[in-house]
Protein backbone atom coordinates (compact mmCIF):
# COMPACT_ATOMS: atom_id res chain seq x y z
CA UNK A 1 0.00 0.00 0.00
CA UNK A 2 2.86 2.36 0.91
CA UNK A 3 4.74 1.47 -2.33
CA UNK A 4 1.57 2.20 -4.31
CA UNK A 5 1.22 5.57 -2.58
CA UNK A 6 4.87 6.47 -3.31
CA UNK A 7 4.45 5.49 -6.95
CA UNK A 8 1.43 7.76 -7.33
CA UNK A 9 3.24 10.63 -5.62
CA UNK A 10 6.12 10.32 -8.11
CA UNK A 11 3.61 10.30 -10.94
CA UNK A 12 1.81 13.39 -9.63
CA UNK A 13 4.95 15.41 -8.96
CA UNK A 14 6.38 14.52 -12.35
CA UNK A 15 3.15 15.57 -14.08
CA UNK A 16 3.40 18.93 -12.31
CA UNK A 17 6.76 19.44 -14.03
CA UNK A 18 5.19 18.58 -17.38
CA UNK A 19 2.49 21.19 -16.70
CA UNK A 20 5.13 23.84 -15.95
CA UNK A 21 6.91 22.93 -19.19
CA UNK A 22 3.64 23.31 -21.12
CA UNK A 23 2.88 26.68 -19.48
CA UNK A 24 6.32 27.97 -20.48
CA UNK A 25 5.66 26.90 -24.06
CA UNK A 26 2.39 28.83 -24.06
CA UNK A 27 3.77 31.82 -22.10
CA UNK A 28 7.57 32.08 -22.57
CA UNK A 29 7.68 35.02 -20.12
CA UNK A 30 5.97 33.00 -17.34
CA UNK A 31 7.60 32.82 -13.92
CA UNK A 32 7.00 29.52 -12.16
CA UNK A 33 6.80 29.05 -8.39
CA UNK A 34 6.19 25.67 -6.75
CA UNK A 35 4.40 22.53 -7.95
CA UNK A 36 3.88 19.81 -5.32
CA UNK A 37 1.94 16.56 -5.43
CA UNK A 38 -1.35 16.68 -3.50
CA UNK A 39 -4.19 14.22 -2.90
CA UNK A 40 -5.20 12.71 -6.28
CA UNK A 41 -3.02 15.08 -8.24
CA UNK A 42 -0.85 18.18 -8.26
CA UNK A 43 -0.80 21.93 -8.74
CA UNK A 44 1.68 24.52 -9.95
CA UNK A 45 1.77 28.28 -9.24
CA UNK A 46 2.67 30.77 -11.96
CA UNK A 47 3.14 34.48 -12.51
CA UNK A 48 1.67 35.03 -15.98
CA UNK A 49 1.24 37.92 -18.45
CA UNK A 50 -2.55 37.51 -18.46
CA UNK A 51 -5.32 35.92 -16.46
CA UNK A 52 -6.00 32.33 -17.38
CA UNK A 53 -9.46 31.29 -18.57
CA UNK A 54 -11.03 27.78 -18.49
CA UNK A 55 -10.51 27.46 -22.26
CA UNK A 56 -6.74 27.53 -21.64
CA UNK A 57 -6.81 24.19 -19.83
CA UNK A 58 -7.51 21.93 -22.87
CA UNK A 59 -4.81 23.82 -24.81
CA UNK A 60 -2.31 23.13 -22.03
CA UNK A 61 -3.39 19.49 -21.88
CA UNK A 62 -2.56 19.08 -25.58
CA UNK A 63 0.88 20.58 -25.02
CA UNK A 64 1.39 18.20 -22.07
CA UNK A 65 0.43 15.22 -24.23
CA UNK A 66 3.05 16.26 -26.79
CA UNK A 67 5.68 16.43 -24.01
CA UNK A 68 4.61 12.97 -22.78
CA UNK A 69 4.84 11.59 -26.32
CA UNK A 70 8.37 13.02 -26.69
CA UNK A 71 9.39 10.77 -23.76
CA UNK A 72 11.96 13.16 -22.25
CA UNK A 73 14.08 11.62 -19.49
CA UNK A 74 14.06 13.26 -16.04
CA UNK A 75 17.74 14.05 -15.49
CA UNK A 76 18.88 14.92 -11.97
CA UNK A 77 21.85 17.18 -11.14
CA UNK A 78 23.20 18.47 -7.82
CA UNK A 79 24.74 21.89 -8.39
CA UNK A 80 26.21 24.63 -6.22
CA UNK A 81 24.00 27.52 -5.13
CA UNK A 82 26.11 29.81 -7.35
CA UNK A 83 25.58 27.61 -10.42
CA UNK A 84 21.84 27.41 -9.73
CA UNK A 85 21.63 31.19 -9.34
CA UNK A 86 23.43 31.66 -12.62
CA UNK A 87 21.20 29.15 -14.43
CA UNK A 88 17.88 30.59 -13.22
CA UNK A 89 19.06 34.17 -13.83
CA UNK A 90 19.73 33.12 -17.40
CA UNK A 91 16.19 31.70 -17.55
CA UNK A 92 14.81 34.88 -15.91
CA UNK A 93 13.02 32.82 -13.24
CA UNK A 94 12.80 35.33 -10.38
CA UNK A 95 10.65 33.17 -8.13
CA UNK A 96 13.10 30.28 -8.37
CA UNK A 97 15.96 32.66 -7.55
CA UNK A 98 14.13 33.62 -4.37
CA UNK A 99 13.72 29.95 -3.43
CA UNK A 100 17.41 29.28 -4.05
CA UNK A 101 18.28 32.23 -1.83
CA UNK A 102 16.01 30.82 0.92
CA UNK A 103 17.78 27.46 0.68
CA UNK A 104 21.17 29.17 0.88
CA UNK A 105 20.12 31.13 4.00
CA UNK A 106 19.00 27.84 5.53
CA UNK A 107 22.55 26.53 5.17
CA UNK A 108 22.42 24.69 1.83
CA UNK A 109 25.55 24.98 -0.31
CA UNK A 110 24.12 22.80 -3.09
CA UNK A 111 20.65 22.39 -4.59
CA UNK A 112 19.04 19.81 -6.87
CA UNK A 113 17.69 20.56 -10.32
CA UNK A 114 15.88 18.34 -12.82
CA UNK A 115 15.97 18.63 -16.60
CA UNK A 116 13.46 17.06 -19.01
CA UNK A 117 13.91 18.03 -22.64
CA UNK A 118 14.67 21.77 -22.66
CA UNK A 119 12.82 22.36 -19.39
CA UNK A 120 14.83 22.88 -16.18
CA UNK A 121 13.31 23.12 -12.70
CA UNK A 122 14.56 23.52 -9.14
CA UNK A 123 13.38 20.40 -7.34
CA UNK A 124 14.56 17.89 -4.75
CA UNK A 125 12.74 15.06 -6.61
CA UNK A 126 12.53 12.18 -7.07
CA UNK A 127 10.71 11.67 -10.39
CA UNK A 128 9.66 8.91 -12.71
CA UNK A 129 12.14 7.72 -15.33
CA UNK A 130 10.75 9.78 -18.24
CA UNK A 131 7.68 11.77 -19.33
CA UNK A 132 6.55 8.84 -21.49
CA UNK A 133 5.80 6.77 -18.39
CA UNK A 134 2.63 8.84 -17.91
CA UNK A 135 -0.38 7.67 -19.91
CA UNK A 136 -1.70 10.49 -22.10
CA UNK A 137 -5.33 9.64 -21.24
CA UNK A 138 -4.80 9.25 -17.47
CA UNK A 139 -4.45 12.92 -16.48
CA UNK A 140 -6.56 16.09 -16.65
CA UNK A 141 -6.26 19.73 -15.64
CA UNK A 142 -9.21 20.52 -13.38
CA UNK A 143 -9.30 24.14 -12.27
CA UNK A 144 -7.61 27.52 -11.94
CA UNK A 145 -7.42 29.58 -8.75
CA UNK A 146 -5.44 32.38 -7.14
CA UNK A 147 -2.66 31.78 -4.61
CA UNK A 148 -0.34 34.14 -2.77
CA UNK A 149 3.35 33.51 -3.28
CA UNK A 150 4.60 31.43 -0.33
CA UNK A 151 1.09 31.65 1.14
CA UNK A 152 1.78 35.24 2.27
CA UNK A 153 -1.07 37.71 1.65
CA UNK A 154 1.53 40.51 1.62
CA UNK A 155 3.20 39.03 -1.46
CA UNK A 156 2.07 38.95 -5.09
CA UNK A 157 -0.84 36.79 -6.15
CA UNK A 158 -0.02 33.98 -8.55
CA UNK A 159 -2.27 31.77 -10.66
CA UNK A 160 -2.56 28.16 -9.58
CA UNK A 161 -3.42 25.36 -12.00
CA UNK A 162 -4.70 22.11 -10.50
CA UNK A 163 -4.59 18.71 -12.15
CA UNK A 164 -5.14 15.04 -11.43
CA UNK A 165 -3.24 12.02 -12.69
CA UNK A 166 -3.63 8.26 -12.29
CA UNK A 167 -1.86 5.15 -13.47
CA UNK A 168 -4.42 4.51 -16.20
CA UNK A 169 -7.53 5.81 -17.94
CA UNK A 170 -9.81 3.81 -15.63
CA UNK A 171 -8.42 5.60 -12.58
CA UNK A 172 -9.20 8.98 -14.15
CA UNK A 173 -12.71 7.83 -15.09
CA UNK A 174 -13.39 6.61 -11.54
CA UNK A 175 -12.11 9.90 -10.15
CA UNK A 176 -14.52 11.99 -12.21
CA UNK A 177 -17.37 9.65 -11.26
CA UNK A 178 -16.57 10.26 -7.58
CA UNK A 179 -16.33 14.03 -8.18
CA UNK A 180 -19.78 13.97 -9.77
CA UNK A 181 -21.18 11.90 -6.91
CA UNK A 182 -19.54 14.17 -4.31
CA UNK A 183 -21.18 17.22 -5.96
CA UNK A 184 -24.59 15.56 -5.56
CA UNK A 185 -23.79 14.86 -1.89
CA UNK A 186 -22.33 18.30 -1.08
CA UNK A 187 -23.68 19.12 2.39
CA UNK A 188 -24.16 22.80 1.49
CA UNK A 189 -26.38 21.86 -1.46
CA UNK A 190 -28.34 19.20 0.43
CA UNK A 191 -28.51 21.35 3.57
CA UNK A 192 -30.43 23.94 1.58
CA UNK A 193 -32.60 21.44 -0.33
CA UNK A 194 -33.56 19.56 2.84
CA UNK A 195 -33.84 22.77 4.89
CA UNK A 196 -31.33 21.70 7.56
CA UNK A 197 -29.28 24.84 8.23
CA UNK A 198 -28.61 28.33 6.93
CA UNK A 199 -26.24 31.26 7.34
CA UNK A 200 -26.88 34.98 7.76
CA UNK A 201 -24.63 37.91 6.90
CA UNK A 202 -26.05 39.71 9.93
CA UNK A 203 -25.16 36.83 12.25
CA UNK A 204 -21.75 36.38 10.63
CA UNK A 205 -19.70 33.78 8.74
CA UNK A 206 -18.90 30.50 10.47
CA UNK A 207 -22.02 30.74 12.63
CA UNK A 208 -24.58 28.24 11.28
CA UNK A 209 -28.26 28.53 12.17
CA UNK A 210 -29.99 25.15 12.45
CA UNK A 211 -33.56 25.00 11.19
CA UNK A 212 -36.22 22.77 12.84
CA UNK A 213 -35.17 19.88 10.53
CA UNK A 214 -31.47 20.29 11.27
CA UNK A 215 -32.10 20.71 14.99
CA UNK A 216 -33.98 17.39 15.06
CA UNK A 217 -30.93 15.58 13.64
CA UNK A 218 -28.59 17.36 16.06
CA UNK A 219 -30.84 16.59 19.05
CA UNK A 220 -31.30 12.93 18.05
CA UNK A 221 -27.54 12.48 17.80
CA UNK A 222 -27.10 14.05 21.22
CA UNK A 223 -29.85 11.94 22.83
CA UNK A 224 -28.35 8.77 21.35
CA UNK A 225 -24.74 9.42 22.35
CA UNK A 226 -25.78 10.50 25.86
CA UNK A 227 -27.90 7.37 26.29
CA UNK A 228 -25.00 5.14 25.23
CA UNK A 229 -22.57 6.97 27.54
CA UNK A 230 -24.94 6.89 30.52
CA UNK A 231 -24.82 3.11 30.23
CA UNK A 232 -21.09 3.38 31.01
CA UNK A 233 -21.51 5.68 34.02
CA UNK A 234 -21.11 9.11 32.39
CA UNK A 235 -23.00 11.97 34.03
CA UNK A 236 -24.00 15.11 32.18
CA UNK A 237 -22.48 18.44 33.25
CA UNK A 238 -22.77 21.97 31.93
CA UNK A 239 -20.06 24.61 31.99
CA UNK A 240 -19.97 28.34 31.02
CA UNK A 241 -19.07 29.53 27.55
CA UNK A 242 -16.24 31.68 28.89
CA UNK A 243 -13.64 31.84 31.64
CA UNK A 244 -10.71 33.92 32.80
CA UNK A 245 -7.63 33.43 30.63
CA UNK A 246 -5.86 32.15 33.76
CA UNK A 247 -7.74 28.85 33.33
CA UNK A 248 -6.31 28.30 29.85
CA UNK A 249 -2.84 29.53 30.78
CA UNK A 250 -2.75 26.91 33.50
CA UNK A 251 -4.01 24.17 31.16
CA UNK A 252 -1.60 25.17 28.36
CA UNK A 253 -4.36 25.91 25.85
CA UNK A 254 -3.69 29.66 25.82
CA UNK A 255 -0.24 28.98 24.40
CA UNK A 256 -1.50 26.29 22.03
CA UNK A 257 -4.37 28.29 20.49
CA UNK A 258 -2.77 31.74 20.71
CA UNK A 259 -4.53 34.10 18.28
CA UNK A 260 -7.41 31.64 17.83
CA UNK A 261 -8.72 32.61 21.28
CA UNK A 262 -11.67 35.02 21.45
CA UNK A 263 -10.91 37.68 24.06
CA UNK A 264 -13.93 39.25 25.82
CA UNK A 265 -13.75 42.39 27.97
CA UNK A 266 -16.61 43.26 30.32
CA UNK A 267 -17.88 46.74 31.15
CA UNK A 268 -16.25 46.30 34.56
CA UNK A 269 -12.84 45.69 33.00
CA UNK A 270 -12.91 41.95 33.67
CA UNK A 271 -11.13 40.03 30.91
CA UNK A 272 -12.45 36.66 29.75
CA UNK A 273 -11.86 34.15 26.97
CA UNK A 274 -14.56 32.26 25.06
CA UNK A 275 -13.77 28.64 25.81
CA UNK A 276 -11.75 26.84 23.10
CA UNK A 277 -12.13 23.44 24.88
CA UNK A 278 -14.25 21.98 27.71
CA UNK A 279 -11.67 19.98 29.68
CA UNK A 280 -10.24 22.80 31.87
CA UNK A 281 -13.76 23.70 33.05
CA UNK A 282 -14.49 20.08 33.93
CA UNK A 283 -11.32 19.84 36.03
CA UNK A 284 -12.81 22.52 38.24
CA UNK A 285 -15.95 20.45 38.85
CA UNK A 286 -13.70 17.61 40.01
CA UNK A 287 -11.74 20.08 42.17
CA UNK A 288 -14.90 21.51 43.78
CA UNK A 289 -14.89 19.01 46.67
CA UNK A 290 -12.78 16.34 48.32
CA UNK A 291 -12.55 13.06 46.42
CA UNK A 292 -11.69 9.55 47.57
CA UNK A 293 -10.43 6.56 45.60
CA UNK A 294 -13.85 5.06 46.38
CA UNK A 295 -15.47 7.81 44.25
CA UNK A 296 -13.38 7.00 41.19
CA UNK A 297 -13.81 6.75 38.33
CA UNK A 298 -15.81 9.98 37.96
CA UNK A 299 -17.10 10.45 34.42
CA UNK A 300 -18.43 13.70 32.94
CA UNK A 301 -20.02 14.29 29.54
CA UNK A 302 -21.01 17.57 27.93
CA UNK A 303 -22.29 18.78 24.56
CA UNK A 304 -21.62 22.49 24.47
CA UNK A 305 -20.27 25.33 22.38
CA UNK A 306 -16.56 26.04 21.95
CA UNK A 307 -15.08 28.95 20.02
CA UNK A 308 -12.10 29.38 17.70
CA UNK A 309 -11.19 32.57 15.83
CA UNK A 310 -10.71 30.92 12.43
CA UNK A 311 -9.23 32.71 9.42
CA UNK A 312 -12.11 34.07 7.27
CA UNK A 313 -10.79 32.34 4.14
CA UNK A 314 -10.86 28.95 5.87
CA UNK A 315 -14.49 29.15 7.02
CA UNK A 316 -17.00 27.27 4.89
CA UNK A 317 -20.25 25.35 5.32
CA UNK A 318 -20.31 23.16 8.43
CA UNK A 319 -16.76 21.90 7.91
CA UNK A 320 -15.02 24.85 9.55
CA UNK A 321 -17.03 27.11 11.86
CA UNK A 322 -16.34 29.64 14.61
CA UNK A 323 -18.89 28.38 17.15
CA UNK A 324 -18.41 24.62 17.48
CA UNK A 325 -20.85 22.38 19.38
CA UNK A 326 -18.57 19.69 20.76
CA UNK A 327 -19.59 16.32 22.23
CA UNK A 328 -16.99 15.82 24.89
CA UNK A 329 -16.31 13.52 27.84
CA UNK A 330 -13.70 13.01 30.54
CA UNK A 331 -13.05 10.29 33.07
CA UNK A 332 -11.02 10.93 36.23
CA UNK A 333 -9.63 7.64 37.48
CA UNK A 334 -6.75 5.82 39.17
CA UNK A 335 -3.87 4.40 37.16
CA UNK A 336 -5.24 0.89 37.77
CA UNK A 337 -8.59 1.90 36.25
CA UNK A 338 -7.20 3.44 33.06
CA UNK A 339 -7.30 0.31 30.91
CA UNK A 340 -10.93 -0.45 31.67
CA UNK A 341 -11.92 3.18 31.10
CA UNK A 342 -10.27 3.21 27.67
CA UNK A 343 -11.84 -0.15 26.80
CA UNK A 344 -15.25 1.22 27.78
CA UNK A 345 -14.74 4.23 25.51
CA UNK A 346 -13.68 2.02 22.62
CA UNK A 347 -16.89 0.02 23.12
CA UNK A 348 -18.93 3.26 23.07
CA UNK A 349 -17.28 4.22 19.77
CA UNK A 350 -18.00 0.78 18.35
CA UNK A 351 -21.67 0.87 19.44
CA UNK A 352 -22.24 4.37 18.09
CA UNK A 353 -20.65 3.84 14.67
CA UNK A 354 -22.26 0.43 14.29
CA UNK A 355 -25.65 2.17 14.63
CA UNK A 356 -24.66 4.30 11.63
CA UNK A 357 -23.41 1.36 9.59
CA UNK A 358 -19.85 2.76 9.58
CA UNK A 359 -17.94 0.41 11.90
CA UNK A 360 -17.10 -2.19 9.23
CA UNK A 361 -14.60 0.03 7.39
CA UNK A 362 -12.42 1.43 10.15
CA UNK A 363 -8.81 1.51 11.24
CA UNK A 364 -7.09 2.73 14.37
CA UNK A 365 -4.05 4.94 14.85
CA UNK A 366 -1.91 5.01 18.00
CA UNK A 367 -0.76 8.64 18.06
CA UNK A 368 2.38 9.11 20.14
CA UNK A 369 4.73 12.04 20.81
CA UNK A 370 7.46 13.33 18.54
CA UNK A 371 10.43 11.87 20.39
CA UNK A 372 12.84 14.32 18.77
CA UNK A 373 10.89 17.35 20.03
CA UNK A 374 9.64 16.74 23.61
CA UNK A 375 9.26 20.53 24.11
CA UNK A 376 6.05 20.41 22.03
CA UNK A 377 4.23 18.62 24.88
CA UNK A 378 3.41 19.12 28.55
CA UNK A 379 3.95 16.55 31.29
CA UNK A 380 6.75 14.26 32.39
CA UNK A 381 8.54 11.81 30.08
CA UNK A 382 7.96 8.93 32.52
CA UNK A 383 4.19 9.51 32.44
CA UNK A 384 4.26 9.58 28.65
CA UNK A 385 6.09 6.24 28.64
CA UNK A 386 3.38 4.69 30.86
CA UNK A 387 0.52 6.16 28.80
CA UNK A 388 1.91 5.02 25.44
CA UNK A 389 2.50 1.49 26.74
CA UNK A 390 -1.04 1.32 28.15
CA UNK A 391 -2.60 2.26 24.81
CA UNK A 392 -0.41 -0.24 22.97
CA UNK A 393 -1.49 -2.96 25.42
CA UNK A 394 -5.16 -2.04 24.95
CA UNK A 395 -4.77 -2.18 21.19
CA UNK A 396 -3.24 -5.65 21.47
CA UNK A 397 -5.83 -6.93 23.95
CA UNK A 398 -8.84 -5.62 21.99
CA UNK A 399 -7.47 -6.57 18.57
CA UNK A 400 -7.53 -2.97 17.34
CA UNK A 401 -4.32 -3.42 15.31
CA UNK A 402 -3.50 0.24 15.93
CA UNK A 403 -0.71 1.62 13.73
CA UNK A 404 1.76 3.84 15.59
CA UNK A 405 2.18 7.42 14.29
CA UNK A 406 4.91 9.55 15.85
CA UNK A 407 4.24 13.26 16.39
CA UNK A 408 0.44 12.92 16.25
CA UNK A 409 -0.20 12.93 20.02
CA UNK A 410 -2.26 15.58 21.80
CA UNK A 411 -0.61 18.38 23.78
CA UNK A 412 -0.93 16.41 27.02
CA UNK A 413 -0.78 12.76 26.04
CA UNK A 414 -0.95 9.90 23.51
CA UNK A 415 -4.26 8.82 21.96
CA UNK A 416 -6.15 6.26 19.93
CA UNK A 417 -7.71 7.82 16.82
CA UNK A 418 -10.37 6.01 14.81
CA UNK A 419 -10.66 6.42 11.04
CA UNK A 420 -13.70 5.46 8.97
CA UNK A 421 -14.51 5.36 5.27
CA UNK A 422 -17.57 7.21 4.05
CA UNK A 423 -19.77 6.05 1.17
CA UNK A 424 -17.34 7.54 -1.39
CA UNK A 425 -14.35 5.77 0.12
CA UNK A 426 -12.96 8.97 1.68
CA UNK A 427 -11.29 8.47 5.05
CA UNK A 428 -12.54 10.53 7.98
CA UNK A 429 -11.16 10.77 11.51
CA UNK A 430 -13.49 11.73 14.35
CA UNK A 431 -13.50 9.54 17.50
CA UNK A 432 -10.52 9.72 19.80
CA UNK A 433 -9.50 8.47 23.26
CA UNK A 434 -6.64 10.33 24.92
CA UNK A 435 -4.64 9.66 28.10
CA UNK A 436 -3.58 12.61 30.19
CA UNK A 437 -1.35 12.49 33.29
CA UNK A 438 -0.29 16.13 32.88
CA UNK A 439 -3.49 18.21 33.17
CA UNK A 440 -4.57 16.86 36.61
CA UNK A 441 -1.10 17.66 37.95
CA UNK A 442 -1.21 21.16 36.43
CA UNK A 443 -4.49 21.85 38.21
CA UNK A 444 -3.31 20.09 41.39
CA UNK A 445 -6.25 17.69 41.27
CA UNK A 446 -6.07 15.01 43.91
CA UNK A 447 -7.96 12.27 45.67
CA UNK A 448 -7.37 10.36 48.90
CA UNK A 449 -5.84 7.00 47.99
CA UNK A 450 -6.41 3.67 49.77
CA UNK A 451 -3.43 4.34 52.06
CA UNK A 452 -4.81 7.67 53.24
CA UNK A 453 -2.35 9.73 51.19
CA UNK A 454 -2.95 12.05 48.25
CA UNK A 455 -2.65 11.02 44.59
CA UNK A 456 -3.29 12.72 41.25
CA UNK A 457 -6.01 11.15 39.10
CA UNK A 458 -5.46 10.23 35.47
CA UNK A 459 -7.70 12.11 33.05
CA UNK A 460 -9.03 10.17 30.07
CA UNK A 461 -10.43 12.40 27.31
CA UNK A 462 -12.85 11.04 24.76
CA UNK A 463 -14.79 12.39 21.78
CA UNK A 464 -17.25 10.07 20.06
CA UNK A 465 -18.69 12.26 17.31
CA UNK A 466 -16.50 15.32 17.75
CA UNK A 467 -18.28 18.52 16.73
CA UNK A 468 -21.94 18.24 15.81
CA UNK A 469 -21.44 20.66 12.92
CA UNK A 470 -18.68 18.69 11.20
CA UNK A 471 -20.33 15.38 12.06
CA UNK A 472 -23.60 16.50 10.48
CA UNK A 473 -21.69 17.51 7.36
CA UNK A 474 -20.21 14.03 7.18
CA UNK A 475 -23.58 12.37 7.77
CA UNK A 476 -25.33 14.48 5.13
CA UNK A 477 -22.68 13.55 2.56
CA UNK A 478 -22.35 9.92 3.68
CA UNK A 479 -26.09 9.27 3.40
CA UNK A 480 -26.63 11.78 0.55
CA UNK A 481 -29.39 13.24 2.73
CA UNK A 482 -31.23 9.89 2.94
CA UNK A 483 -30.81 9.53 6.71
CA UNK A 484 -31.58 6.38 8.68
CA UNK A 485 -35.13 6.35 10.01
CA UNK A 486 -34.13 7.29 13.57
CA UNK A 487 -32.34 10.43 12.34
CA UNK A 488 -34.78 11.57 9.63
CA UNK A 489 -36.41 14.93 10.48
CA UNK A 490 -39.70 13.65 9.03
CA UNK A 491 -40.04 9.89 9.45
CA UNK A 492 -43.35 9.44 7.68
CA UNK A 493 -45.42 11.62 5.35
CA UNK A 494 -49.19 11.03 5.29
CA UNK A 495 -50.90 11.82 1.97
CA UNK A 496 -54.67 11.56 1.54
CA UNK A 497 -55.63 10.80 -2.08
CA UNK A 498 -58.15 13.64 -1.94
CA UNK A 499 -59.85 15.98 0.51
CA UNK A 500 -62.51 13.30 0.98
CA UNK A 501 -60.04 11.22 3.05
CA UNK A 502 -58.61 14.10 5.13
CA UNK A 503 -60.28 12.96 8.38
CA UNK A 504 -58.71 9.48 8.18
CA UNK A 505 -55.35 11.05 7.30
CA UNK A 506 -55.61 13.20 10.45
CA UNK A 507 -56.45 10.11 12.48
CA UNK A 508 -53.39 8.28 11.08
CA UNK A 509 -51.15 11.29 11.77
CA UNK A 510 -52.41 11.50 15.36
CA UNK A 511 -51.61 7.81 15.95
CA UNK A 512 -48.06 8.30 14.63
CA UNK A 513 -47.50 11.33 16.84
CA UNK A 514 -48.83 9.46 19.89
CA UNK A 515 -46.04 6.93 19.28
CA UNK A 516 -43.35 9.65 18.98
CA UNK A 517 -43.04 9.17 15.21
CA UNK A 518 -42.20 12.43 13.46
CA UNK A 519 -45.01 12.93 10.96
CA UNK A 520 -45.98 15.41 8.29
CA UNK A 521 -49.47 15.60 6.76
CA UNK A 522 -49.38 16.68 3.10
CA UNK A 523 -52.92 17.68 2.16
CA UNK A 524 -52.22 20.66 -0.08
CA UNK A 525 -54.53 21.29 -3.04
CA UNK A 526 -52.09 19.62 -5.44
CA UNK A 527 -52.12 16.35 -7.33
CA UNK A 528 -51.17 13.21 -5.43
CA UNK A 529 -48.28 12.65 -7.84
CA UNK A 530 -46.80 16.07 -7.08
CA UNK A 531 -47.14 15.58 -3.32
CA UNK A 532 -45.45 12.16 -3.55
CA UNK A 533 -42.65 13.72 -5.61
CA UNK A 534 -42.11 16.47 -3.01
CA UNK A 535 -41.94 13.92 -0.16
CA UNK A 536 -39.42 11.86 -2.18
CA UNK A 537 -37.28 14.96 -2.82
CA UNK A 538 -37.13 15.48 0.95
CA UNK A 539 -35.92 11.84 1.17
CA UNK A 540 -38.73 10.90 3.58
CA UNK A 541 -38.24 7.26 4.68
CA UNK A 542 -41.93 6.31 4.51
CA UNK A 543 -44.75 7.83 2.46
CA UNK A 544 -48.25 6.75 3.48
CA UNK A 545 -51.08 7.09 0.96
CA UNK A 546 -54.64 6.75 2.24
CA UNK A 547 -57.81 6.45 0.15
CA UNK A 548 -61.13 4.66 0.09
CA UNK A 549 -59.72 1.14 0.55
CA UNK A 550 -57.47 2.18 3.43
CA UNK A 551 -60.33 3.94 5.20
CA UNK A 552 -62.56 0.85 4.85
CA UNK A 553 -59.86 -1.62 6.00
CA UNK A 554 -58.14 0.66 8.58
CA UNK A 555 -54.85 0.16 6.76
CA UNK A 556 -52.16 2.30 5.17
CA UNK A 557 -50.50 1.97 1.75
CA UNK A 558 -46.75 2.30 2.34
CA UNK A 559 -44.04 3.51 -0.03
CA UNK A 560 -40.59 2.77 1.42
CA UNK A 561 -37.69 4.97 0.30
CA UNK A 562 -35.59 3.14 -2.27
CA UNK A 563 -38.09 0.30 -2.81
CA UNK A 564 -40.44 0.20 -5.81
CA UNK A 565 -43.06 -2.19 -4.44
CA UNK A 566 -45.86 -0.71 -2.34
CA UNK A 567 -46.99 -2.51 0.82
CA UNK A 568 -50.32 -2.37 2.65
CA UNK A 569 -50.50 -3.00 6.41
CA UNK A 570 -52.96 -2.41 9.25
CA UNK A 571 -52.09 0.95 10.82
CA UNK A 572 -51.25 -0.52 14.26
CA UNK A 573 -48.99 -3.18 12.74
CA UNK A 574 -47.10 -0.55 10.72
CA UNK A 575 -46.67 1.66 13.80
CA UNK A 576 -45.28 -1.31 15.74
CA UNK A 577 -42.84 -1.98 12.87
CA UNK A 578 -41.66 1.66 12.79
CA UNK A 579 -41.23 1.92 16.56
CA UNK A 580 -39.07 -1.22 16.49
CA UNK A 581 -36.94 0.11 13.61
CA UNK A 582 -36.41 3.44 15.35
CA UNK A 583 -35.49 1.79 18.66
CA UNK A 584 -33.05 -0.62 17.02
CA UNK A 585 -31.51 2.14 14.86
CA UNK A 586 -32.04 0.05 11.74
CA UNK A 587 -30.80 1.19 8.35
CA UNK A 588 -33.24 1.85 5.53
CA UNK A 589 -32.56 1.33 1.85
CA UNK A 590 -31.19 4.79 0.84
Amino acid sequence: MKDESNKLELLRHSTAHILANAVLEMFPEAKFGIGPAVENGFYYDFELPRTLIPEDLPLLEEKMKAIIKANHAFEKADVSVEQAMEKFKELDQTLKLELIDDLHKAGNETVTIYKSGHFVDLCSGPHIESTGKIQHNAFALTKISGAYWKGDAEKQQLQRIYGVVFENKEGLKNYFHLVEEAAKRDHRKLGKELDLFCFSDLVGPGLPLFTPNGTIIKDELQKHIEKVCRGYGFQKVSTPHLAKIDLYEKSGHAQKFGDELFQVASHYKQNYVMKPVQCPHQTQIFASKARSYRDLPIRYMESEKQYRDEKPGEIGGLQRVIAITVEDGHSFCTVDQVKQEVKNMVEIIQNFYTSLGMWENHRVSLSVRDYAHPEKYIGEAADWDVCEKMLQDISDEMGLNAIKHEGEAALYGPKLDFMFQDSLGKEIQIPTVQLDFATPKRFELEYTNNEGGKSSPVMVHRAILGSYERFMMLLIEHFAGAFPLWLSPVQVAVLPISEKFADYAEEVKKKFLENDIRTELSDKAESLGKRISEAEKMKTPYIIVVGEKEVADKTVAIRTRGIREQQTLPIDEFIEKMVKEIKEKKQLVP
